[in-house]
């Protein structure tokens, strides 16, 4: 929590927000909810929550796939509508993916996967695709390995297609996740703690060096010594999601804590507070906020999205919405603590 006690005290100071659980731009594009999310969590492969969009808005599903389909599939997690899965060192991108995990839909096989030397490939932490379009020639499908390994491959050059992989040398970078920046056509990568953002092109180069931007932390909500006590136990990731509407990116961090109750046996956990940065990237300001306007959020750890609040009747504005295995949850953005 040295984001927080090392503040200096002339800052402007608001609250974060906690969690009660069950500008703009013409040139910009209308965004939607893809048909189906699916959460899964790298270090509990077993837990697997399929989401699916229903009167506009997403609600995770009561069916579950039985254990030895998960096993043999492998899932990785959803992006832009597509579900990534490993099956024998092989990635497979699966079109519109269904509760029952029984594809017959539209798919594509990518090559084997690579593994560097002292890294995994058998934990992946989530996966970030420029578009919806494979058959697109500059689409990219970007796989963030747990540990150094980041691997991209471009599915167009049909059998001469191949993972371009590479090693990143910053640890700050090797738990978290990947997103794909429509806005400025790179993927980025928020360091642990949310300082540093790292950003790789679609050259495809391998060896690239990353593009890294440091981040100033502003406005930091003031909390006294239990709280901080409280955030600091917490289990803490940064999430990137853009707006596609606005044109605004914002820096979710999200804190969740082990609480005592159990999924199959395993101690699950719970949100305690999110906090929302918008991000002035060039300036390499963080600024906290508890408004977002007429925008809702969904945050999971395979993909967050940021939608208009009109294009989800379920939900109000300046709301996130968290899907995950251990819960589904709602947040006030201007609740106060």
């Amino acid at each position: 929590m040295s984001l927080l006690l090392n503040q200096p005290p002339k800052l402007c100071f608001r609250k974060p927000v906690l969690v009660r659980s069950s500008s703009s731009s013409s040139s910009y594009l209308p965004q939607t909810l893809p048909d189906a999310i699916v959460c899964v969590d790298p270090c509990r492969p077993h837990l697997v929550t399929f989401v699916a969009k229903k009167d506009g808005d997403m609600t995770p599903l009561e069916k579950k796939a039985p254990m030895e389909v998960m096993e043999r599939i492998g899932i990785i997690g959803t992006s832009n509508g597509w579900l990534a899965t490993f099956q024998e060192d092989r990635v497979h991108l699966i079109e519109h993916p269904t509760p029952s995990f029984e594809f017959d839909s539209k798919s594509v096989w990518l090559p084997p996967v690579v593994t560097l030397p002292l890294c995994q490939t058998q934990m992946v932490t989530n996966m970030a695709m420029s578009s919806s379009s494979p058959e697109e020639e500059d689409f990219v499908v970007a796989l963030k390995f747990l540990g150094p390994q980041l691997s991209f491959c471009r599915p167009a050059a049909g059998p001469y297609s191949e993972w371009i992989n590479m090693r990143i040398e910053n640890p700050c970078f090797f738990s978290s996740r990947i997103m794909f920046s429509k806005k400025d056509g790179v993927f980025r990568i928020p360091g642990s703690g949310g300082h540093l953002i790292g950003s790789w092109d679609l050259t495809g180069k391998q060896n690239q060096t990353p593009q890294i931007k440091r981040l100033r932390f502003e406005n930091i909500p003031k909390m006294t010594k239990t709280k901080l006590e409280i955030l600091d136990s917490c289990d803490t990731s940064e999430h990137l999601v853009e707006s596609t509407t606005t044109g605004e990116t914002f820096m979710i961090k999200w804190y969740k804590k082990t609480v005592p109750k159990t999924i199959k046996g395993i101690e699950r956990l719970e949100t305690k507070a999110l906090m929302v940065f918008k991000l002035e990237e060039e300036e390499g300001h963080a600024v906290y906020t508890q408004d977002i306007g007429n925008l809702v959020i969904f945050l999971t750890k395979s993909e967050t999205l940021c939608v208009p609040a009109s294009s989800v009747p379920a939900m109000r504005p300046n709301h996130v919405k968290i899907l995950d295995v251990d819960e589904t949850a709602v947040v006030d953005l201007a609740a106060q603590m």
